[in-house]
């Protein structure tokens, strides 16, 4: 097992979600709402492994899956907040994929964007609080 430097880690991790949590709001701005989506699981993804590498001291599984993450990391989260990171799941690869891509393109307006977006912004913010208090 390899042995990593965990508080490093952790920083590197909740420090590129900042940095991604940034441009989601750059990109929103920019009426990018599909892209500013996809950020948003991106946000919510590293958020997660600084807290899985908190919680495990190993470096995060490298999964996707927002729900799986949580899990990993012993969150424990309500049923609302996981049905949102299932939700978000979906955007990691509605915004991949050309097939997937098309027809999410045309439902990703401001509103819908909006709303994914609040919602997104309040759990990463929840998730670096986590973050904090288990340090």
């Amino acid at each position: 097992m390899e042995k990593i430097d965990v508080k490093k880690v952790v920083e590197y991790w909740s420090k590129i979600a900042k940095d991604d949590y940034e441009t989601m709001l750059y990109l929103f701005r920019g009426k990018r709402y599909l892209y500013s989506l996809f950020l948003g699981h991106i946000i919510l993804e590293k958020i997660l492994k600084a807290l899985v590498v908190q919680e495990t001291k190993r470096q995060a599984e490298y999964t996707h899956d927002l729900v799986r993450l949580q899990e990993i990391a012993k969150l424990n989260l309500p049923k609302e907040k996981l049905l949102l990171l299932k939700e978000v799941n979906d955007f990691n690869i509605r915004a991949r994929y050309p097939d997937y891509k098309l027809r999410f393109h045309k439902i990703c307006n401001r509103e819908f964007s909006k709303n994914y977006l609040d919602k997104i912004t309040k759990l990463y913010h929840e998730l670096c609080q986590k973050l904090e208090q288990r340090k």
